[in-house]
Formats: C-alpha cells, sequence, structure tokens
C-alpha cells in the first residue's frame, strides 16, 4: 500500500493502572472492575482503567452536588485565575499530551499538537467569561421599578466526551459549564478515556481547582447505559453536554425531554467543500486534502464531499488524487506520519462496507480503499448515486466523495442534500459570491477559502438540522445558566384590588 506503514502484530504490552477521580481521589470501581484501553495502531493495552459502576456515579453526583454551592460563590478574579493556570499546564505538559493523544487515540502529532494548542486558548477564553455577562437592565413600564435579568449556574451538568478530538473536545465538555458556575460530571468515552477525561481531573487537580467541582467516571466498552441511567435520574443534575454521533445525541435529547432536562448536542455532520472554476487550484487542492483526510478522516468537521464546478473537475480531481498519493499513513508516534490509524477494527469494516456499497450503485474508486491493519489509505471516490449511503451520510474514514456541478443552485443543493448541517467551505477568488452562496447553505458555519473544520476557541461552532443545536465558543456559557428576572418596586404601590 503506497505511503502506508504496517503496524507491528498485536501483542499485549505491560499496562499501566489508571484510575477514576471521584470526590476528590483518584478511585478504583466500587466493585473492583476495569478495562483494557489499546493503543489503535500495535493493538497493545495501553492502560488499565475502572469500569464504573452506579455506584460510582452516584458517589460522583453527590459530589458534585455538595460542592456546587461553594463553588457557584467563588468570585470571578479566582475562578479566572484557576483556568489561566490551567492553561499554563497544558502547555507545559504538551509532549506528554501530544504522546498520550498518539498512543490511545491514533491522533498523529500534528492534530495532537493543535489539540494542546485550541485547549489552552479555550482555558484562556473560559477565563474571560469569568468577568463575562452576569445579567442586563431592562426598561419596564411600571413607575419606579428596577428590572434585571441576571445569570445563575444551573447546579450539576453532565458531559461526555468523545474519543476523536478526545483531549480538546473533552476541555470543550467541562469548562464552560465550570465557567459558568456549575459542577461538572464528566463520562469520556471508553476509546479514550485518559485524553477525554483522566488528563483534564489531573490538569484541573494541579491547577488547584477545588477538588470536587470536576468528577470524570470511566467505563468499559457497551457499558455506558448504566452511567446514563443513573446520572438522568438524578434531579440534582440539570443539564447535559454531548458531542458524537447523531445516533447517540437522539436518544440522549429524547431521555433529556422525559426528564425535562436540557441538553447541548454537537452531533455528525456530512461536509461539503464548494470549488468554484475561478479557485487558486493549487491552493484548493491542499485545502481540500487537508480538510478531506485529517486525522483520517475521523472528525466531525472533515469534508465529506467535494463539489467542483464541471469546467475544472477533471483537473482538479487530477492534482487531488495526486496530492492523496503522497500523504504517508503509520505510527502515530512517528513524526514523519501525516495520517494515523482509524480507532478500531470496526471502523475499518464500515469504511470497506460503504465504499463496496457504493461501487455496487456505480460508483467508481479513483485511488485508494485498501488497509494494512488499522491503517486506511486515502481514498477517493466519483460517481457515487444518492442511492448510496456515502452519498449523504458521513464514514468516519479518510474517504471522500467528488461530485462535479454546472450551475450555482446545483452545487447548493448537493451541498444540501443531507440530513447534517455542521460545516461548509467554499473555495473561490470571489468572495462577495462565495458570501451570498454561504447564505443560502445550511451548516452552522461556512468558511470562505479555508478548510471546513477551521475553528478557533472564541468562534461560535455548532450545526444546524441533525448536527446539534448548541454554540461553543463565546456564547459557550449560555446553554450552561439561566436567565433569572428580578424586579424592584419602590415607592408607592403600583398594583391594587
Amino acid at each position: 500500500m503506497t505511503g502506508t506503514v504496517a503496524p507491528p502484530a498485536p501483542a499485549r504490552g505491560p499496562a499501566h493502572e489508571r484510575r477514576q477521580w471521584i470526590a476528590g481521589e483518584w478511585a478504583v470501581a466500587s466493585d473492583g472492575r476495569a478495562f483494557d484501553d489499546l493503543n489503535p495502531f500495535t493493538g497493545e493495552v495501553y492502560a488499565s482503567v475502572p469500569s464504573a459502576s452506579a455506584a460510582d456515579v452516584a458517589r460522583a453526583v453527590d459530589s458534585a452536588a455538595a460542592a456546587f454551592p461553594a463553588w457557584a460563590a467563588v468570585p470571578p478574579r479566582e475562578r479566572q485565575r484557576l483556568f489561566l493556570r490551567a492553561a499554563e499546564i497544558v502547555e507545559r505538559r504538551r509532549d506528554d499530551l501530544v504522546s498520550t493523544m498518539a498512543l490511545e487515540t491514533g491522533a498523529v502529532r500534528a492534530f495532537a499538537g493543535f489539540q494542546v494548542q485550541w485547549a489552552a486558548g479555550f482555558l484562556r477564553l473560559a477565563a474571560q467569561w469569568a468577568y463575562g455577562d452576569a445579567g442586563i437592565a431592562i426598561a419596564v413600564d411600571a413607575p419606579d421599578t428596577y428590572a434585571t435579568a441576571t445569570r445563575r449556574p444551573l447546579g450539576v451538568v453532565a458531559g461526555f466526551s468523545p474519543w476523536n478530538g478526545a483531549f480538546n473536545l473533552a476541555w470543550r465538555t467541562v469548562a464552560p459549564p465550570l465557567a459558568a458556575g456549575n459542577t461538572v460530571v464528566l463520562k469520556p468515552s471508553e476509546l479514550a478515556p485518559v485524553s477525554a477525561g483522566l488528563a483534564v481531573a489531573e490538569i484541573v487537580e494541579e491547577a488547584g481547582f477545588p477538588p470536587e467541582v470536576l468528577q470524570v467516571v470511566t467505563h468499559g466498552p457497551g457499558e455506558a447505559g448504566p452511567i446514563a441511567d443513573e446520572l438522568f435520574a438524578r434531579p440534582e443534575v440539570r443539564a447535559f453536554n454531548f458531542t458524537g454521533s447523531t445516533a447517540v445525541g437522539r436518544m440522549l435529547a429524547e431521555r433529556a425531554g422525559r426528564h425535562l432536562k436540557r441538553i447541548a448536542l454537537e452531533l455528525g455532520g456530512f461536509n461539503p467543500t464548494i470549488v468554484l472554476a475561478d479557485a487558486d487550484l493549487d491552493a484548493a487542492v491542499e485545502i481540500a486534502a487537508f480538510a478531506a483526510f485529517f486525522h483520517q478522516g475521523q472528525i466531525c468537521m472533515n469534508t465529506r464531499k467535494l463539489v467542483v464546478e464541471r469546467s475544472i473537475a477533471e483537473e482538479f480531481l487530477e492534482r487531488f488524487a495526486a496530492k492523496a498519493a503522497t500523504l504517508r499513513v503509520g505510527d502515530p508516534t512517528d513524526p514523519a506520519s501525516q495520517l494515523g490509524p482509524l480507532i478500531h477494527d470496526q471502523a475499518v469494516a464500515n469504511a470497506k462496507r460503504r465504499i463496496a456499497e457504493a461501487v455496487e450503485h456505480g460508483a467508481k474508486v479513483v485511488m485508494g480503499g485498501g488497509s494494512e491493519g488499522r491503517c486506511f489509505e486515502p481514498t477517493i471516490l466519483v460517481d457515487v448515486p444518492p442511492e448510496a449511503t456515502m452519498y449523504c451520510e458521513e464514514t468516519f474514514a479518510p474517504v471522500v466523495v467528488v461530485e462535479p456541478f454546472d450551475a450555482i443552485d446545483d452545487a447548493i443543493a448537493i451541498a444540501n442534500a443531507t440530513p447534517y448541517g455542521l460545516t461548509a467551505s467554499i473555495l473561490t477568488e470571489d468572495t462577495g459570491r462565495a458570501v451570498a452562496i454561504a447564505r443560502r447553505l445550511e451548516a452552522g458555519v461556512v468558511n470562505v477559502n479555508g478548510p471546513t473544520m477551521y475553528a478557533e476557541p472564541n468562534l461560535p461552532i455548532g450545526g444546524v438540522k441533525e448536527s446539534g443545536w448548541a454554540r461553543f465558543g463565546l456564547w459557550s456559557t449560555e446553554s450552561f445558566s439561566d436567565r433569572v428576572t428580578v424586579t424592584v418596586h419602590r415607592g408607592a404601590p403600583n398594583h391594587r384590588l
């Protein structure tokens, strides 16, 4: 397989034991159970991690609820200091964190380094929220009456963090509710319990946060159900924060509705990049390759479809395939690797099944489609018909569809022909035209002359349609606080029987 380095044969290596962070201490599971956290490239055991019971979750919620009143009352200066200290620790631990993400999630150095940089920036943004919007004064008609709408934290927030952007998305799960004055119980993905949870707890502890404001409970594969059951059942848990698949998000939203608990959702995406005929082709190829293949296509904001104006489609495809063929896939700890492995064998099988289904419907594989171990070749398909799942459903792998268009209305229709609406991008020299097109795209984020997954900590990121509804960035805390109206009436009573 050109440009791909096969992993060594799987072997059980020496695992190091990790513990949960509950009630201000590092704890094993109450019933002593643990599970193996695997290195996706080698198949070796990276860590042995506790598999929490319902009793562990109950203890975590109790601890978080008890810590809430004091944390909500912490003055802004102290809360700001803690977040800034956490940012410093993240930056100091960069090399260790990059290594952890490579070994646990298969992230190559570029992506792991980005996560560290982004997380530090997000923590500094969270430090600003300490002095942020505490409320507004509202004009009213009643004489001698003063009205305000103040912000108040909710209580305990449960967070579910994903494995793919494990470290930065873990901070996006916990920092906004903490900054708003809530306490948090975090359940990281069983595929990245260290990067997406326990590493965050280590940093929170070192930074000097009150020890019980964050709880991290871990669980083995297939054991998320009892954890979620306990969290939904507890009245102290007032809200949920979830980043992950649309299928799981839909189930959580249904449960939240039954329990009348709010939930912030950022879900899957089938993200189009529209390439207009006047685009700089060299730049377009680089942007498209980055957007389609970065982190092996395992980011919800990866480009899934390249919608290319027909007059340049043939040349673009030729250049794009040539670029994809140069990408080196292999050991994520090797600085030369540009792409690492898929997260597990099921991901490899799913990608191959989707490709085979598309081919059965008439699609053609321009390049790629093969794998060695969990390392999957960058793959390009054309002539994918609407009947194929890959036409409008995301495949978490380095697989992208290229589809030509004639008129801009056709391009917009192709881009919107998906139940998702997370991000999109437009590549063109005519930025005014791009902005007009952007207004017609059904996406929460549209990037002009940038990749579909361009993001900075302060930018509002979130989707429409089946990609969710929360917004992170400058508005992150809105999902985790209430607006409380307070009126003060002075002078003679305005209301009499």
